[in-house]
């Protein structure tokens, strides 16, 4: 009996490294090699030394990463690089660098991070003031530079110096009139629309590179630099990493997010790019308490925020499905400087939409001081106070106020049209900073009516208490901040990162319950209209298999309830070890769309041997007919152990065990299908085979989960598409 041609033949999973050779004699250009078993097998150098193929374990673009596959090949490599450490000197170096290199990585994505934040808040500056004007003595010099060192700048003109000139006072010699007022208009648009192509045409150079995949430790780590640098909170970046980010945050991720959203802080500390020692242009400290009474409006700014993010998310994904169907989307460049002509053509005449959105928040959340010149602390003086409690205490608006509160209302719903068409253009034009001005807006608003209300009516039971005459009993600022955090919660659906972002921005302790009672109104609120996010809502707008760990399975089916091919279905495509040729296995990805097929030992015994990719299997081909001699399309394809005993005028037969998975992710037709879903959310799996007894039965994949979970939530299957 032939031991090699029995289908039952246990394997060990090796690629033939437990065998005992005993004698190699050379024919020609083959070998022929006999084990303890007696069992001869003709087999070529390359097979023997199980040399690595090129290219075979990559992915193309845009291709679902096997992540278990590729965390049990690094630890292979490291274990194979410590079992030699102690060899010399060198690979004690490989070793060391082998443990070390993910430290490294994280250690430059935090540099780079702090680095390029650092540049881009310099370079925002100073092209929003260049809109405006430019620097006569430097021209690298944004407005307030370049009047630091000027001598002729009063208190109440600061921002005024002969060395900064508006664009009227260059081109026509007009600083005050309606001919500056024009010219400077007509100079902000063309700067806009400049700015715009720039950037459209920037990302249409580099944004192919951004495409596809990367590495989950470090796509965690660089997710918590980004939000470290871009408000100051790199606790609040790790919890968003975290939250937000990945599904499966070991330890190791955790601490290796945390160092990177560390050294980005570091770094953009170092540059200090706004000149006050902080990490973000809107840091802002209160010194007054909050009150109880207070919390019902902390949670209608909640209410707000929640239906914010309803609004906004339902609006912006008609008006992305809308951009998919029409010509429109197919001119993104025309569309990013249409929509730059609209806003500067819109946002110039509103000083607060005109302004940088950074800016614009620095405003809202700062409390009215000694200093402060703004229009929202135009407050007229109450002589007839009998006492003063607070150095500052709550005063009747002036006509400053209730005409910022008008302006104020108007650049509301400007941001809120502008927000929901600009996000998902091809320029990223961002998602935080415009939902925490929108909430900043109408949370400032709030605040100065709940001013004005105790002021003039601080006889009432609710204000009696607190708000005595001369105190000071409300600051406008915090609403205005507390609003923010429920608009991006109400977007994201966002609740603990979001909360001690909030906290890390501001460093008020006390602030954390008003935050909280917000942050969790907006979820709930936005949670009412749906579950999904924004970023949920445009993972399935684009088609991508993607298992949110936050919607849970409460569906009672089996895995053969869900697993292809069904019984209307054309059999499963699948490969024998031994019985296939080049051409036959050719001629079934010619024929077919799928990822991989499953590899079994014969049509009859459908025993499940293991997993081979599409991309391998063409890339082993291409690189056999290359650098092996005699392999032609009747070449006979074994990824068995042992290649079976072929007749003498056969053509060479090709080997592909190598590339073969030996033990892909099994579940049997019984596995409840809520097993299933978390096995695929934590292990970030593409597939998964469904076996009996060792039979294999079919296959599940991501795509196959989502349109079963359509089909349990009254959705039509076929209405699920996929890129």
């Amino acid at each position: 009996m032939d031991v090699s041609a029995d289908p039952y033949l246990p394997y060990d999973g090796g690629g033939g490294d437990g065998i005992p050779l005993r004698e190699l004699h050379k024919r020609g250009t083959h070998y022929t090699m006999t084990n303890g078993g007696n069992i001869n097998s003709s087999t070529h150098l390359l097979d023997l030394l199980d040399e690595p193929i090129p290219g075979v374990g990559t992915y193309d673009d845009f291709h679902t990463i096997d992540w278990v596959r590729e965390k049990c090949k690094d630890r292979e490599r490291h274990r194979r690089i410590n079992s030699k450490k102690k060899e010399s000197a060198w690979e004690m170096t490989k070793s060391l660098y082998d443990a070390w290199s993910g430290w490294l990585v994280v250690t430059l994505t935090g540099l780079a991070s702090g680095a390029l934040a650092g540049l881009i808040d310099i370079a925002a500056d100073w092209m929003t003031d260049l809109k405006e004007g430019i620097c006569l003595s430097a021209l690298w010099f944004n407005h307030e530079q370049c009047c630091w060192g000027s001598n002729e700048t009063t208190f109440e003109e600061r921002d005024k110096c002969p060395q900064w000139k508006t664009w009227a006072e260059l081109i026509i010699g007009q600083a005050e009139g309606p001919g500056s007022y024009i010219m400077n208009y007509i100079m902000y648009i063309f700067w806009a629309l400049s700015f715009a192509f720039l950037a459209v045409s920037l990302v249409k150079v580099f944004a192919p590179y951004a495409c596809g995949s990367g590495i989950p430790e470090v796509l965690s780590a660089a997710s918590a630099a980004g939000v470290s640098v871009a408000f100051g909170a790199p606790i609040g970046g790790v919890l968003f990493s975290l939250e937000e980010v990945s599904y499966y945050f070991p330890l190791k991720t955790l601490w290796r997010s945390f160092f990177a959203a560390l050294v980005a802080a570091f770094v953009l500390r170092s540059i200090n790019p706004f000149g006050n020692s902080r990490l973000v242009l809107f840091y802002v400290e209160y010194h007054t308490p909050w009150y109880l009474f207070e919390l019902l409006p902390f949670i209608l700014l909640g209410v707000f925020g929640g239906l914010w993010g309803a609004f906004f998310i339902r609006a912006n994904i008609a008006w992305c499905r809308r951009r998919k169907s029409t010509k429109f989307g197919k001119y993104p460049v025309l569309e990013v400087i249409t929509v730059a002509a609209i806003t500067a053509v819109i946002a110039f005449p509103n000083p607060y939409t005109r302004l940088n959105t950074s800016e614009l928040i620095k405003e809202l959340f700062t409390d009215c001081g000694p200093l402060e010149s703004s229009s929202l602390c135009d407050y007229r003086n109450d002589m007839n106070a009998s006492k003063i409690v607070d150095d500052i205490p709550d005063r009747p608006a002036g006509t400053g106020v209730y005409s910022a509160i008008w302006q104020l209302c108007l650049a509301l719903i400007f941001k809120i049209i502008m927000t929901v068409f600009t996000f998902g253009i091809k320029v990223p034009s961002g998602l935080f900073i415009p939902s925490m001005a929108i909430g900043a807006i109408a949370g400032r608003i709030v605040g100065i009516a709940v001013e004005q209300l105790a002021y003039y009516h601080h006889d009432w039971f609710i204000f009696k208490e607190w708000c005595e005459v001369g105190a000071d009993c409300i600051t406008p600022g915090l609403y205005a901040m507390v609003g923010a955090a429920a608009c991006l919660g109400g977007v994201t659906r966002m609740t603990v990162s979001l909360v001690v972002i909030v906290f890390e921005l501001t460093g008020g302790l006390e602030y954390i319950v008003p935050l909280m009672a917000a942050v969790m109104t907006s979820k709930w609120v936005g949670d009412a209209f749906g579950r999904e996010g924004i970023y949920e809502a445009h993972i399935r707008l684009n088609g991508y298999p993607f298992l949110d760990a936050k919607e849970e399975f409460t569906h009672t089916t089996l895995a053969a309830d869900v697993m292809r091919p069904r019984r209307s279905d054309p059999p499963l495509a699948v490969l024998t070890q031994d019985n296939m040729t080049v051409e036959d296995i050719e001629n079934l990805i010619n024929e077919t769309s799928y990822n991989g097929f499953p590899v079994i030992m014969s049509k009859e015994s459908q025993r499940l041997v293991g997993f081979a990719l599409r991309r391998d299997l063409t890339i082993a081909i291409e690189s056999a007919r290359k650098k092996q001699e005699g392999i032609v399309g009747s070449s006979r394809v074994c990824f068995a152990q042992h290649t079976p005993s072929l007749p003498a005028e056969s053509p060479r037969p090709l080997k592909l065990r190598s590339i073969l998975d030996m033990s892909p992710f099994t579940v049997t037709d019984h596995t409840p299908m809520e097993i299933v879903v978390d096995i695929f959310r934590k292990l970030g799996l593409r597939q998964c085979l469904v076996t009996h007894n060792g039979r294999l039965l079919g296959i599940i994949t991501k795509k196959d989960i989502l349109r079963h979970m359509a089909q349990t939530a009254n959705q039509d299957p076929a209405s699920i598409m996929f890129n």
